[in-house]
């Protein structure tokens, strides 16, 4: 079987062929092969926020120092089966450094924006690309309140830090 056929079938594993191979594997065979595929699909969309960043850099005016890196801050997000943390879809701050800045809130007050606005807000302003990208991570790897989403755009490299 060719790459490209494998890769085709894998990605639509409701597909009777791809139903009839995988329940003919043992439960450890399958266990593996679901741990690596959701280190393969973190990678993958840590990578969209990658490209994503790059792309939002790039398009910074002229005069402003190119960007090292961006950082994300966490938000919470009421669904349906509670408030999970997540990563907020808008970048915290583009450094042109290494150096982290300061992303400490200014105020201490909690404002409760209603659920429509906030989808609105995303809707209208937020790259949905990196929206989606952050929050199958967040799904994959939930963030605590007080960590932050470093994105490293010269190694391409996202990991979580703590301020």
């Amino acid at each position: 079987m060719k790459h490209q056929e494998l890769a085709a079938l894998l990605a639509e594993p409701t597909t009777p062929l791809m139903r009839a191979a995988l329940r003919g594997l043992p439960p450890k065979t399958l266990e593996t092969l679901a741990t690596v595929a959701d280190q393969a699909a973190e990678q993958g969309w840590r990578q969209v926020i990658v490209d994503r960043v790059r792309v939002c850099a790039d398009e910074q005016p002229g005069d402003a120092p190119q960007a090292v890196a961006a950082y994300f801050t966490t938000t919470e997000q009421q669904t349906d089966s509670g408030t999970p943390v997540c990563w907020s879809p808008f970048i915290a701050a583009l450094a042109p450094t290494e150096e982290m800045p300061d992303l400490r809130h200014t105020e201490t007050t909690a404002i409760m924006v209603p659920v429509g606005e906030a989808a609105r807000t995303e809707e209208d302003f937020a790259d949905p690309e990196l929206t989606e990208a952050l929050q199958r991570l967040a799904a994959l790897d939930p963030p605590q309140h007080d960590d932050v989403l470093h994105v490293h755009l010269p190694t391409s490299r996202v990991t979580r830090v703590k301020p």
